[in-house]
């Protein structure tokens, strides 16, 4: 009986340790779990406003300085863009920079303006310390008279040559009085300014006062309110304005055509200047004035996608310095180059086609230098190695030459010009040139069928782009209303529609002071997806 006593007992012990042990492993487990941390909840709560001294919404204003303050530490991010302030202020100082505060401390010393209502928005630029949540959008409104104004407009900004318009657009007001003429937009600052920043293309102007306006929209690359035509585009109404209004606005941007004006020319080598173009290339007149040799002979190229001409000249100009007059419309300018002992450039030339050659576009090859002249007789175009019949056509003004013969799907053709086969400007021969290259099935492309109704306003240029906006085939009609692109390779494009208003067959911009607007854009709403052996068939129906 006491040994079944002892042994029960001695059982009880074990199992009682056993539980102990059972009991701190599983403490230890919970203890591991809580001891690994996850950081808690993130927080996504915007900064809160607190207070401003003076308050928001102040009137009567004449303190030169404002405190802003908030619920936890914030900073300003981007504010440069972000802050706009409304009449412009240019020389207050905004803090803190760089370096997180629970408030925003505005020291203004400008001079402000009797009577008036300013806005302070600061768009996305306010953002807790932690996190950068954004309080979007907090404005502090205060008046240098004694009532706030309240009335405000409206509207939507629209770049039709473009898939969509920019960011960060400023949209001004100018007080139509005694101060007001057309160059105000090139010197003084607006009014009533705000800004579409980076992801509106509509605006809205508050706590304007009544009266008529000048309404302006500007991307204003340097930030400082003025119109400088050769770097920002413009949008402006033909007609003022007034205030209050239940109107909604559209301004469309564009950018003016840049007054003519070339740049000091440059010496390339022997016998090569380049002179740089603002401006249209086709209104200007450039002369050389210094004396000529006997046999001089000279002519002007371009190369593309570049601002620029070339003067090339010969035979070698023994005087230290040339002299050119240009000229243009309400532009003259007499430039000087020194001239230096360089070398000639040397022929070269660049296959532009590539080693795959479209079916319905001819082979194509720059030359560096221009050509003067070409000897068919000494090009050869084969196909399996036999002679096919090709023709040539010589591009004097770009330096271009194109060899078109016909193209079968899935096949290799080789162009061979032979020694003498290209004369360039300074009488220099091509040495053998091969180039090798192959053609794709028909059905690797796609196309499309565009049909437009309700067509009314004849002639209209109709533009085939990229998603970029970049022109990838051109078309202009009198009367047509149906048309194909051909061979496009798989891929996403855009339709545009231009009124060729002046008939010019180009695409006429705007210009401000001229109150001229550009020529209308009509864009078909959506992308065209093409695809390989499918053609497209599109419909566009114009609203009059």
């Amino acid at each position: 009986m006491k040994e079944n006593t002892r042994t029960h007992l001695l059982v009880r012990k074990i199992l009682s340790k056993l539980l102990v042990l059972a009991f701190m492993a599983v403490t230890l487990v919970n203890c591991a779990k809580r001891g690994n941390p996850t950081g808690g909840a993130i927080d996504s709560i915007a900064p809160v406003f607190v207070r401003a001294t003076p308050p928001n919404y102040t009137t009567s204003f004449d303190d030169d300085e404002i405190r802003i303050y908030f619920d936890e530490y914030i900073k300003l991010t981007d504010y440069q863009k972000q802050l706009i302030i409304s009449p412009p202020l240019t020389n207050s100082i905004i803090s803190p920079q760089g370096s997180a505060s629970k408030y925003i401390k505005i020291e203004i010393t400008d001079t402000l303006v009797p009577n008036t209502t300013y806005v302070f928005n600061f768009g996305q630029s306010i953002q807790d310390n932690n996190e950068n949540n954004p309080f979007s959008s907090f404005k502090y409104v205060m008046s240098t008279g004694d009532y706030i104004d309240s009335l405000t407009v409206s509207g939507t900004i629209i770049d039709e040559l473009a898939s969509k318009p920019d960011n960060f657009v400023s949209v001004m007001l100018y007080p139509v009085d005694s101060t007001l003429s057309d160059s105000i937009v090139f010197k003084d600052p607006p009014r009533y300014v705000t800004n579409t920043l980076d992801s509106l293309t509509s605006f809205e102007i508050g706590n304007i006062k009544k009266g008529e306006y000048m309404l302006i929209a500007m991307k204003d690359e340097d930030a400082n309110y003025t119109f400088q035509p050769n770097k920002d585009k413009i949008a402006f109404l033909q007609k003022f304005i007034s205030i209050p209004t239940d109107s909604s606005y559209t301004l469309k941007l564009f950018k003016e055509t840049p007054l003519l004006k070339t740049s000091r020319p440059k010496q390339v080598a022997e016998g090569h200047v380049s002179f740089g173009i603002q401006g249209s290339l086709d209104s200007i007149n450039i002369n050389l004035l210094s004396p000529k040799p006997e046999g001089f002979i000279s002519l002007w190229t371009r190369r593309k996608d570049q601002d620029s001409l070339h003067f090339w000249y010969k035979p070698k100009i023994e005087i230290d310095s040339l002299i050119f007059e240009t000229r243009g419309t309400d532009y003259t300018d007499t430039l000087i180059m020194r001239l230096r002992n360089k070398q000639q450039d040397s022929l070269a030339f660049s296959n532009r086609t590539g080693r795959t050659i479209a079916l319905n576009k001819p082979f194509e090859l720059y030359s560096n230098v221009p050509i003067t002249s070409v000897n068919k007789d000494l090009i050869t175009v084969y196909k399996d190695s036999l002679d096919i019949p090709f023709s040539v056509q010589k591009d004097s003004v770009y330096s271009q030459l194109f060899i078109d013969f016909k193209r079968e799907e899935q096949s290799t053709y080789q162009v061979q010009l032979l020694p003498g086969a290209i004369t360039d400007f300074f009488e220099v021969a091509n040495d053998t040139l091969t180039y090798a290259m192959s053609t794709q099935e028909k059905s690797d492309y796609g196309g499309i069928e565009f049909n437009i109704e309700n067509a009314q306003n004849f002639p209209y240029i109709v533009r085939l782009t990229d998603t970029m906006g970049n022109v990838l085939s051109e078309i202009t009609t009198t009367e047509e209303t149906k048309f194909s692109f051909d061979f496009l390779e798989p891929g996403n494009y855009l339709i545009q529609l231009i009124e060729d208003a002046n008939s010019n067959g180009l695409y006429d911009t705007g210009h401000y002071l001229e109150k001229r607007q550009p020529e209308k854009v009509i864009n078909y709403g959506e992308t065209i997806e093409v695809r390989p052996s499918w053609f497209e068939v599109k419909t566009f129906t114009l609203i009059d």
